[in-house]
């Protein structure tokens, strides 16, 4: 009978609409683009999400075609400059090649530009990228990504022969440096609804630089054709003017990408909206579940695994030595970089982020095992031995017993630590208190940050109380 109802729900998930994966990059316009293809969708009957804020190109990248995603929005120049650098075959028979798929231009261009604010630029006479020649002593405050593309700053550089001093900022973050004088050039995106609002000067590319960013669907050549047909309805219907009016909307007027992405589907297909925006208690509730869920299984994982090294590393000295080293260099690399360096072996999403917050919490358990263990005095292993266990019972029914304060307290370490590593599963699609925080800092929204950065507060106050509670009645029990 249970074979008969698995198989019957099988056959029910098999004839259900297809699932459809939507990525986005980590900036407005990219999160505002996969929502109007999630909600455009979904107007199909087809099951669709959004993993947003994922990263950069090539994570976007490496995702579709290592089937993660199944599209996301990207643009033309990107792909000739970033992802096929030097090729000039046409782009559909490169992208056909790996298993990708690109819809006709969805009707507007987002080009990189240079910007300055617009009195500073008049006050120094810069009109053109080329004038920057003349001003070498202003800082350019320069995205990540941009930073290190093909065509990017070391591209633009050798081409202006500029020797201008860089510094990296997200993108978000570098309008606020420029309003503070902390940078005089940023780079900007054309379509950004910022450089009207700031009244900034937008450098002329006077030696053509930038090629042309022509917006346009990558999606997988395995997707569904209803899928495929849906999210081609999008090709030539959005403008520069679109574009621009809902990236103000969502920087400027802090509405949420779905009301705006929704409001633009509803003027130009006549889709009505479906749902409602979660409330904030709903919002938390759910990056509570999504919290606690990479918590507490990497923590049980690392439990599982570190508890018998730490034995090890006691009870094998050269052996310890070996393995205490090897967590030990696990630590020192930056959580992030771990985060990240899982993705091309685990791909998006959940998976990827678990590995990381894993290996990261080996080292406190591993070593507080077998500090407990080698701490324990002489006279109590010698009393154990002459009861006559064997050395498993004597490590099961003494050992461990003793050692499990300082255990619990290795287990500690690590779950605070997770709850706050855990906050970086967000860049990766694995959801959280880290996707209200990413948002915020894109959005210049201390609401949104704050919404992910006090339950990650408070969550890990919770932890350590717990665990405190857990050590008393270890101790209590200790003194039984």
């Amino acid at each position: 009978m249970k074979r008969v109802v698995v198989a019957l729900l099988l056959l029910l998930s098999a004839c259900g609409p297809p699932h459809v994966t939507v990525g986005s990059k980590k900036f407005t316009e990219s999160v505002v683009l996969g929502e109007v293809m999630t909600q455009l969708l979904r107007s199909a009957d087809l099951r669709a999400e959004h993993q947003r804020e994922l990263g950069g190109t090539r994570i976007l990248w490496d995702s579709l075609v290592g089937g993660q995603i199944d599209a996301y929005a990207e643009y033309t120049g990107t792909l000739r400059a970033e992802l096929f650098p030097g090729n000039t075959r046409p782009l559909p028979e490169l992208l056909a090649e790996r298993g990708i798929v690109m819809s006709a231009p969805l009707g507007f261009s987002d080009s990189y530009a240079l910007g300055m604010r617009e009195g500073v630029a008049a006050k120094l006479g810069i009109r053109k990228v080329s004038d920057l020649l003349s001003q070498p002593q202003l800082v350019l405050g320069l995205s990540h990504e941009f930073l290190d593309r093909a065509d990017g700053w070391r591209g633009m550089r050798d081409r202006y022969e500029l020797s201008n001093a860089t510094q990296g900022l997200d993108h978000d973050v570098a309008y606020r440096a420029l309003d503070t004088d902390a940078v005089s050039v940023i780079d900007l995106y054309s379509t950004d609804a910022e450089i009207a609002r700031r009244g900034l000067r937008v450098l002329v590319d006077d030696r053509s630089y930038f090629p042309a960013y022509e917006a346009v669907v990558l999606m997988r050549q395995s997707l569904n054709p209803e899928a495929v047909a849906a999210l081609a309805r999008l090709a030539g219907t959005i403008h520069a003017a679109d574009m621009i009016a809902m990236n103000a909307a969502v920087t400027i007027d802090h509405r949420t990408d779905r009301a705006v992405a929704a409001d633009f589907l509803g003027r130009r297909f006549s889709i009505a909206p479906r749902g409602r925006d979660p409330t904030l208690l709903e919002r938390v509730a759910r990056r509570t579940g999504e919290h606690l869920y990479l918590v507490i299984v990497s923590l049980l994982a690392a439990i599982v695994v570190a508890l018998p090294l730490g034995v090890v590393c006691a009870k094998r000295r050269r052996i310890g030595q070996v393995v205490l080293g090897a967590v030990g260099i696990l630590q020192t690399v930056p959580s992030l970089a771990l985060i990240v360096l899982m993705i091309p072996l685990l791909g998006i999403g959940r998976l990827p982020a678990l590995a990381a917050m894993f290996l990261y919490s080996l080292l406190p358990i591993v070593r507080n095992t077998a500090t407990g263990l080698l701490d324990i005095a002489p006279s109590l292993r010698e009393s154990a031995a002459a009861l006559g266990l064997p050395p498993w019972a004597r490590l099961r029914l003494v050992e461990l017993p003793i050692a499990a304060r300082s255990i619990l307290g290795g287990i500690k370490t690590s779950a605070v630590l997770n709850v706050g590593t855990a906050t970086l599963g967000a860049l990766i699609g694995a959801g959280g208190y880290g996707q209200p925080i990413l948002a915020g800092i894109r959005l210049d929204d201390r609401s949104q940050i704050l919404e992910g950065a006090i339950p990650a507060a408070l969550l890990a106050l919770f932890v350590q109380w717990l665990f405190e509670l857990v050590e008393r009645f270890v101790v209590a029990s200790d003194r039984g």
